[in-house]
């Protein structure tokens, strides 16, 4: 499972809660409370730390403290400078 079909449907409210999440205990104590229930193969996911992975270095300040905001472009957002910005996957 990849960290964009993961976070697919949620609004960018909630992908925010997530990445303030700073383990995955967090995480699991997030969903809980929101009264969401994960999948097994979401608990792997989690658990294996592939949310909190970093993104594709910002454009604006070069962190890669980003995370995955919507696709179709893939846009992706910085959390050190609060840029938005489109990440093109290259094919090799």
């Amino acid at each position: 499972m990849n960290k964009e079909r993961l976070l697919k449907g949620l609004s960018e409210y909630q992908i925010d809660k997530i990445h303030e999440c700073k383990n995955t205990e967090e995480l699991l104590l997030l969903a809980k409370l929101e009264g969401y229930e994960l999948s097994d193969e979401q608990l792997e996911y989690v658990s294996g730390g592939g949310l909190c992975s970093p993104g594709p270095a910002c454009p604006n300040c070069m962190s890669t403290n980003t995370c995955y905001v919507n696709s179709h472009p893939v846009v992706y957002k910085c959390y050190s400078c609060q840029e938005k910005f489109v990440h093109e996957e290259v094919e090799q």
